[in-house]
């Protein structure tokens, strides 16, 4: 069934977003880049036109209502009813328990679940009139715990039990919701988490590599090319499921 080829994908300006913006330029859908403030999306743009795609750059903060509204409807203005939602953008604010303050919890909650809640919903009006739509959520090995995180943990486990209730409620209309949950990936998130331990971010990353099976570290474009699989037509038999990306079995 034809169906446009829209996208859009949030916390786009840089790592893991901008890697799946640019994936799905190649794939061929136009893309609305999300991020806090249409300047830091400039770049992601630029760099999907010099590859002959078609981009604009929004920004918005995906925890108000009403900007996430307005994202939508200037996507679906400018390039076209969005079919495609990469839920991505996220915020660590770490710290242990007893220290973690009730900022830092909400602000971590407030991006992940609202932010994703917030855009899903609005972006499901286009996919269900079209009958055919695709949501990735963007999870975490720190899903399954991690010190000093304890309000990323919890936001991205939410993810997961956002994406499988999504896929159920859903699936009728032709939407498929999946989470992908990366492990390791060279971002500029992890070299802040490298930094705020005070170790240099290459023997951090060479750490990291030996304890992962494959013994490398990921890439953003490990992830995209997930993402990439989820969107495509012939993944529709495949929903509510989550793949840990992580270089070994995580469970």
């Amino acid at each position: 069934m034809a169906h446009s080829r829209v996208a859009i994908v949030t916390g786009a300006a840089r790592g893991i977003g901008a890697a799946v913006a640019q994936r799905l330029a190649q794939d061929g859908y136009s893309v609305g880049v999300v991020d806090l403030t249409e300047e830091s999306g400039a770049g992601t743009v630029a760099a999907i036109a010099d590859a002959g795609g078609k981009a604009v750059a929004i920004g918005a903060d995906v925890t108000d209502a009403g900007a996430v509204k307005a994202a939508v409807e200037r996507v679906a203005a400018e390039l076209g009813a969005p079919t495609v939602l990469v839920n991505n953008a996220g915020i660590t604010r770490d710290n242990l328990l007893f220290k973690m303050t009730e900022d830092e919890w909400d602000a971590v909650l407030g991006v992940h679940l609202r932010g994703a809640f917030l855009m899903s919903r609005e972006v499901q009006k286009h996919q269900t009139e079209q009958g055919w739509g695709r949501i990735v959520n963007l999870s975490s090995t720190s899903a399954l715990g991690n010190r000093g995180q304890a309000n990323y943990s919890a936001a991205k486990a939410g993810m997961q039990g956002f994406t499988k209730t999504l896929a159920i409620e859903l699936g009728k209309f032709g939407v498929t919701v999946n989470a992908i949950a990366p492990g390791f990936i060279e971002t500029d998130m992890t070299a802040a988490t490298a930094a705020r331990l005070d170790i240099d971010f290459e023997d951090f990353k060479k750490g990291a590599a030996a304890a992962i099976p494959v013994q490398r570290v990921g890439q953003p474009e490990d992830i995209a090319a997930v993402v990439s699989f989820f969107v495509r037509e012939e993944s529709g038999f495949v929903s509510g499921q989550v793949i840990y990306v992580a270089g070994g079995p995580k469970d």
